[in-house]
């Protein structure tokens, strides 16, 4: 048996997790001193979570250190990849909690950490960020005692070892004095996280996590709790439904650095891939045949949202995009499914639009941002929470809020929750700042971060997380101004949007192509306004074209897809492609908007 350590690493969104892990990786030279360097956030490796820093899929690396293997899960910081998280715990044995000197711990380290504990995993504390001006590591040490108390941590979890330092400058220690490297942590790891337990009896292995390749396909991928593994050997496949199918491992992996390592056997207590199996999902077992007995399976966090997506069918269908057919989308949606875990899909009424469910905003818009850049084209609709009904209820997701905010600012954010149907239950004040804990409707969250951010300029910090289902809380304030709609399709003039600047802002440059039915800005007051903003400057021979070019004009409105995604209304839509992102109503011609209208009065 060699000696083996499984860790998670647990952070809220840029605490430097990965960065962490980039100087794990570089410390214990997985790369050889031949191999080119790859820079910064080895680890996000898609160009999303590069861009928005965050991690959005786990992974695993594994490095050697004295003769030690470190297994190294790397967890995602964001709520709505909850689901990610308690699958992937239940492979380490430790963790580390890595928390920024400055803000302490956050509301998703809580959540996460709340998981571990509950799981039995001893925690190292991590405490990083101290080069940073205003860091107060002492404070946020303690803040972390008062959080693993609150937690109910063990008395053994509550005498947890802390390292300080900083993961950018490449040091740790068990003291605020610099170190040279890293090396005390690493020691630290083997030091304090227990070898991974293993059980007598017949083979055990849960699926914790899965990986897709063109070549192989399916890869299930978990730790291996009792006996080992071998290339080639028939083992049994236990479902949700109680069968156990009969299958052979035709392909058995570890994972070595930033890769795997094909093995011909894998002991217990090691985290390792197998190829060969197509139908198993996440939460079930591997057993042995005579004797299958399956590990307790885990719960997938349940979609809290919905929206529709559908083939783009504007006059710009086409133009853009290289994957532009109902064929397509529904391919690629399904392909999705295989390892995307908390997404589901199912077919409308329609053949060319499907509803897909997620468990959140960033969730859904990091699909639909994954699928634009493979070349696709679609229209989405507005998202929609899931209403269910519970003992003849109907009820809603409610999520916890967690808000920080500068003091002037307190009211205000408070009077946004309020309106959206939050609840304030903690209101406490840490240093400059006042904390605030809201239960609020997931529905009150749609659209919200952009207000808060614009009513604080710019300062509340924003997280949330789901907690349970609860009685509806009647209807929520929608977006309280109507929209400028174009009339005709065409470039658009700097004569006609000078012309309408008092009428709203605008969402489009000069120049920039439009068509009927697109929402080309937000009027000042409630209601839509259809405008012509393609008209261009009637010349006589009194007037040179040139003159009087109307210099005044304001910039253009600009929206990220998450933003779109909160400001349309029910009648409206997002046409997604390669390179355009535009908000349209959902039937583009005004006649036809006006004889449905009129319909519905009738």
């Amino acid at each position: 048996m060699q000696n083996i350590r499984n860790i998670a690493i647990i952070a809220h969104v840029d605490h430097g997790k990965t960065t962490l892990v980039d100087k794990i990786i570089h410390a214990t030279s997985v790369f050889r001193e031949n191999q080119a360097d790859s820079g910064d956030l080895i680890m996000d490796n898609n160009d999303l979570e590069r861009e928005r820093g965050i991690t959005i899929l786990s992974k695993n690396i594994s490095v050697m250190y004295k003769g030690t293997k470190i297994n190294v899960i790397d967890t995602p910081g964001h709520a709505d990849f909850g689901g990610e998280v308690e699958r992937v715990l239940k492979m380490a044995d430790g963790v580390l909690l890595l928390v920024d000197a400055f803000e302490g711990p956050m509301p998703q380290t809580r959540f996460v950490l709340h998981k571990a504990l509950e799981l039995g995993l001893k925690p190292i504390v991590v405490i990083n960020k101290v080069d940073k001006p205003n860091c107060r590591p002492d404070e946020v040490h303690d803040k972390v005692f008062d959080l693993f108390f609150n937690l109910e941590a063990t008395e053994e979890q509550l005498d947890f070892p802390t390292f300080y330092g900083s993961s950018k400058q490449g040091w740790f220690n068990t003291s605020l004095e610099p170190a040279e490297d890293i090396t005390p942590l690493l020691d630290g790891i083997i030091q304090y996280v227990p070898e991974p337990e293993t059980f007598e009896g017949s083979l055990q292995m849960q699926i914790t996590s899965l990986d897709f390749s063109s070549f192989l396909g399916r890869i299930a991928i978990g730790k291996i709790r009792r006996n080992s593994i071998k290339e080639g050997q028939t083992i049994g496949l236990a479902q949700e439904d109680g069968k156990v199918i009969r299958g052979k491992v035709k392909e058995l992996y570890v994972f070595e650095g930033l890769g795997k390592k094909k093995v011909q056997e894998v002991q217990a207590g090691d985290i390792c891939a197998i190829v060969g199996f197509d139908k198993f999902q996440i939460g079930d077992s591997f057993v042995d045949l005579e004797n299958p007995e399956p590990l307790p399976r885990t719960a997938i966090d349940e979609p809290t949202l919905n929206m529709t997506f559908s083939i783009n069918n504007s006059p710009f269908f086409g133009k853009d995009g290289k994957y532009v057919t109902s064929n397509h989308l529904k391919e690629r949606l399904y392909k999705e499914l295989e390892k995307n875990l908390a997404l589901k899909v199912e077919p409308t009424d329609d053949a060319n639009t499907f509803l897909v469910f997620g468990r959140g905003i960033l969730h859904l818009s990091v699909l639909i941002e994954t699928m634009r850049r493979e070349g696709y084209e679609m229209t989405i609709g507005q998202p929609q929470v899931i209403i269910r009904e519970i003992d003849g209820v109907k009820c809603e997701p409610y999520e916890s809020m967690v808000v920080d905010v500068p003091d002037e600012y307190a009211s205000k954010v408070i009077d946004l929750a309020t309106q959206r149907k939050g609840d304030l239950h903690i209101m406490e004040t840490k240093g400059e700042m006042q904390h605030m804990e809201f239960e609020i409707p997931s529905r009150g969250l749609i659209g919200l971060r952009s207000q808060m951010l614009t009513a604080t300029a710019g300062e509340a910090i924003m997280a949330h997380r789901f907690t349970d289902y609860k009685p509806f809380k009647g209807s929520i304030p929608g977006r309280s101004v109507g929209v400028l709609i174009s009339k005709g399709q065409g470039p658009a003039t700097e004569y006609s949007i000078a012309k309408l600047q008092d009428r709203g802002k605008f969402f489009v440059d000069p120049g920039e192509e439009i068509y009927e039915g697109m929402i080309i800005g937000e009027q000042n007051k409630p209601g839509d306004l259809v405008v012509n903003i393609v008209e261009a400057k009637q010349l006589n021979n009194m007037r040179a074209s040139g003159k009087d070019k109307d210099g005044n004009i304001a910039p253009k409105q600009l929206f990220s897809l998450e933003e779109c995604m909160e400001y349309i209304q029910g009648d409206e839509a997002i046409e997604v492609t390669p390179n355009f992102i535009r908000m349209r109503k959902k039937i583009l011609s005004e006649n036809e908007r006006k004889r449905i209208e009129r319909g519905a009065k009738g």
